[in-house]
């Protein structure tokens, strides 16, 4: 409490200014809420879908569609097919490369010290993450088996991870903490193979120039962990040399996010808290000069690995700000009695909505019911299988990289219009289920499902 109330003294959203209570600290406590980044989402995608079916439609149209001239020096220019980006492709492919480069960080830091780092905890979530893909592409082919359409395959492949959490944690208690880590390790190893899924099956013509250059890069990255060498800039600048190369390369550029998130150091360059402690003891007491005040910090800084500077510095810009973003640029689809009559009669929607709601519950327990029943792996502690059912549903929440596939997979507007209706109806069905599969599950239930595993554990020991 004493140092909340120094806190409250000392800094402006603790003070009783009119701006610091009416609006500071309401924002505050909402984006400390953990479903905050989801709940930004839904709005934005629901202030899209307003804008463009408003008497100002084609203002939406027209902001996305601004053409903007990005440039640096006379030789080096981004362009999208020899014209200047629009707005829109900025965002889907500038700004969400550090949306993907935070997937990236997510990833290495789980497979270094998270729920990735040992096979066997980390097996049940990654078979179950390989029916929730495998099956809802399936069904995606079963409506749309040939032509253009049949290119959107990917799409219902994906689960949104700060959606999905965001939907469970509205639960609370409800659902046992090791469900909500088996959702979240789902959903990474379901964006490792959607991030697959853009790299090999939805990328241009290459150009084998810039992917040599892009090979060049990785490979100086890969040598500079090798030399311990820590200094932040010179990995941004390796940062962006490889987005640019694989923009110009013809491989999508989000990929050059998930390539150096997942070459960050993820150790620190000073593990000893002991060395940390006697060089910021003298600081804290106030024992020391300007010299002193610099060893202290450069302690201090380099205590913590550039893995996880990266994603403190970039998660909040990423769920509260950039996401939004795409799903206020992506999420404006025209819907009239006539389009969304066309949209659900369309092989692409239903097998959108089909594949993302029906697929992923199938997948996803299918898979997971095999993998315990042959005692490869066990269900995580205080679940059941109702719990593996809601969710499953949960999984079906494919918002953020389903809208991004959308854009890889057609260049037919139509086609991507009706997907998009496809996902939008899918995330809030999806949502829908999952929440009424696992309300509908007992706490008391719960509390009997975890001390019976115990038993059994017992037993067996």
């Amino acid at each position: 409490m004493g140092s909340e109330k120094i806190i409250s003294e000392n800094t402006w959203l603790g003070s009783n200014r009119r701006l610091a209570k009416t609006i500071g600290r309401p924002v505050r406590k909402f984006l400390g809420i953990e479903a905050s980044s989801g709940i930004l989402l839904v709005i934005a995608a629901l202030v899209a879908l307003i804008w463009a079916n408003s008497p100002w439609s084609n203002s939406y149209h027209d902001l996305w569609d601004t053409e903007i001239m990005i440039s640096f020096g006379e030789s080096i220019s981004l362009e999208h097919h020899g014209h200047p980006l629009t707005l829109g492709q900025f965002v889907n492919d500038v700004l969400m490369v550090l949306f993907f480069f935070v997937v990236g960080l997510e990833i290495k830091r789980e497979m270094v010290t998270g729920h990735l780092k040992k096979f066997r905890d980390a097996l049940l979530p990654m078979i179950a993450a390989v029916g929730g893909m495998v099956v809802p592409a399936v069904i995606f082919f079963v409506f749309n088996s040939s032509g253009e359409a049949s290119d959107g395959w990917g799409i219902p492949m994906a689960t949104d991870i700060a959606f999905a959490i965001g939907v469970v944690s509205l639960l609370g208690p409800r659902v046992p903490s090791a469900m909500k880590v088996f959702l979240l390790t789902l959903a990474i190893v379901d964006d490792i193979g959607g991030i697959l899924v853009i790299a090999f099956f939805y990328t241009d013509d290459l150009a084998s120039g810039w992917l040599f250059v892009a090979a060049l890069t990785v490979f100086g990255v890969i040598v500079l962990k090798k030399l311990n060498v820590r200094y932040t800039p010179v990995y941004i600048a390796c940062g962006f040399l490889l987005w640019y190369s694989l923009f110009e390369s013809g491989v999508h550029a989000t990929i050059a996010g998930v390539v150096m998130g997942l070459l960050a150091p993820a150790t620190a360059l000073i593990n000893d808290k002991n060395t940390v402690s006697e060089a910021v003891q003298p600081a804290m007491q106030a024992q020391t000069d300007f010299s002193g005040l610099r060893k202290a910090t450069f302690h201090l800084n380099e205590s913590v690995s550039i893995t996880e500077r990266f994603e403190n510095l970039l998660h909040p810009l990423t769920g509260f700000l950039i996401v939004p973003i795409f799903a206020l640029a992506n999420a404006g689809v025209e819907i009239s009695s006539d389009s969304f009559s066309d949209a659900l009669s369309s092989g692409v929607t239903r097998g959108v909505v089909v594949g993302l709601v029906v697929g992923k519950i199938v997948g996803v327990s299918f898979f997971t019911f095999v993998a315990v029943r042959l005692r490869v792996s066990t269900l995580p502690n205080g679940s059941n299988f109702r719990h593996i059912f809601g969710i499953s549903a949960i999984a079906g929440i494919g918002f953020t990289v389903s809208m991004f596939i959308t854009a890889l997979a057609y260049d037919n507007v139509i086609l991507q219009d009706e997907s998009k209706v496809g996902i939008l109806l899918a995330s809030a069905l999806a949502a829908i289920i999952g929440l009424f599969l696992l309300r509908s599950v007992k706490v008391v239930e719960q509390e009997a499902s975890f001390l019976e595993e115990n038993k059994e554990v017992a037993q067996f020991n």
